[in-house]
């Protein structure tokens, strides 16, 4: 049998291990991650409310019930728990897919100033993973900018603006719930260095923010109009024309009235974290403008907003993994379809998949063809790979050295103590917030 090790149960890992599943009756797959529960970002980046692209946890856990596919979580891999070289003698191959783990920074003063996040940051409080900043993102804040145009970005500005009754039934964390219910927030500026024909978020989560109840949206026709693709939008692809159609109606029709007012701003690049003492109280801004040859110049005008939240979601960055190799321009780890590069030659036996192979590009989808890739590559240098010899069960030999890993049945407990929590508070599900709470529930799995 062909023993892989996936890292990362996200949906690149779970992709990959049902591509290999799927293509090899020979194989056997243990898919280990860093956290206890599965899923990655569809379990801790999906909003909450999102409740039609979380249920693709449903597609992802028939991979994981496979039963040639075993979830092992609660694995750190690298320097502080299995280090890299000793998962490649428990396993004929190993594929990362580790995803992209932490955020762009903008590079400008004040922003380490109170009050300033990523969206990630903020993402993460919400979306209650384990390690998770304490609470007071909304904490006297009046106002908010979030910096950025992607579907992020419309995300968090659509969970500033949400109410408790649209938050209660969500599997949000009681915590950041009751926050978000007493938040004062009730202006949100969304900005953009660019102009609206280029702007990253989908048509369908730009929208959303129309339909929000008690809430006004509204665009400045001046900085639409400085787009010459908004202008004459026939050479634009469909998907950013119809944003572009979404956009001009809200120019052009006059706003509803509501408590929460959310402004979209382009052509606008932040130069400056403005500060109150040690906490951030504005954000100072450069007007922009199209060179003519597909970037942008400063005009040298500038204004200010005041905020005493910024959020910036300016894009995810992938992390060195200690003992691969990385690319720290383009955030990477070197590869030639899929097949992980060193010192100039494709390593067989070690594979990356999903954003760390290419970058954090695309949808969820996405990643399938791209975790098939790499399996065919791996599945062409099985017959070399299976010459060398591994533990007939790498599991055991995990645990003889002090590995205790989070199996299935420990995730159903999990699973079962959030029923029951949000049973108990009167909701739905309600997320487990920290690493105690969560090992405490797997445990339980472990002794049934």
């Amino acid at each position: 049998m062909l023993h892989v090790a996936v890292v990362g149960s996200g949906p690149s890992g779970c992709y990959t291990a049902q591509s290999l599943v799927q293509r090899d009756p020979g194989v056997l797959v243990d898919v280990l991650d860093r956290l206890p529960c599965p899923y990655g970002l569809v379990r801790y980046g999906v909003a909450p409310d999102h409740e039609k692209i979380k249920s693709l946890q449903n597609n992802l856990r028939t991979v994981l019930e496979d039963e040639r596919v075993r979830f092992l979580g609660g694995v750190q891999v690298g320097p502080r728990g299995v280090p890299v070289a000793r998962l490649r003698e428990l396993y004929h191959a190993v594929v990362y897919c580790v995803g992209a783990a932490t955020d762009r920074r903008l590079g400008i003063p004040g922003e380490d100033l109170r009050g300033s996040w990523s969206a990630t940051e903020f993402v993460s409080w919400y979306s209650a993973h384990p390690d998770a900043v304490a609470d007071g993102f909304v904490l006297g804040a009046r106002t908010a900018v979030v910096i950025g145009v992607g579907n992020v970005a419309v995300d968090v500005t659509r969970m500033l603006a949400r109410g408790a009754a649209e938050l209660s039934p969500t599997d949000m964390p009681e915590s950041a719930l009751a926050s978000l219910a007493s938040s004062q927030v009730s202006r949100i500026h969304m900005v953009g260095r660019r102009g609206p024909s280029v702007a990253r978020f989908t048509t369908k989560e730009l929208r959303e923010l129309g339909t929000l109840p008690d809430t006004q949206v509204t665009v400045n026709p001046v900085e639409l109009e400085m787009d010459p693709d908004y202008v004459d939008p026939s050479a634009l692809p469909a998907a950013q024309r119809r944003n572009v159609e979404v956009l001009r109606g809200w120019a052009t029709a006059p706003a509803p009235s509501g408590r929460h007012r959310i402004r979209l701003r382009f052509f606008l690049r932040p130069v400056e974290l403005l500060a109150d003492g040690d906490r951030v109280c504005g954000v100072r801004l450069e007007r922009t403008r199209p060179d003519g040859r597909g970037g942008l110049v400063g005009t040298g005008r500038y204004e200010e907003i005041e905020a005493q939240l910024v959020l910036r979601s300016v894009g995810y960055r992938g992390v060195a993994l200690d003992g691969l190799p990385f690319d720290p321009r383009r955030g990477t780890v070197p590869h030639v379809a899929g097949r992980v590069v060193r010192e100039g030659v494709a390593a067989p036996g070690e594979y990356v998949a999903g954003w760390i192979k290419r970058g954090p590009t695309g949808v969820i989808g996405t990643n399938r063809p791209c975790a098939k890739e790499t399996v065919t590559s791996l599945l062409e240098d099985a017959p070399a790979l299976l010459r060398r010899a591994v533990p007939a069960d790498p599991l055991a030999a995990l645990r003889a050295e002090g590995v205790r890993p989070v199996e299935w049945s420990g995730w159903q407990a999990i699973e079962r103590a959030e029923a029951e929590l949000g049973a108990s508070l009167g909701r739905g599900v309600v997320k487990l917030p920290d690493w105690e709470s969560l090992l405490t529930a797997a445990q339980g799995g472990a002794r049934d």
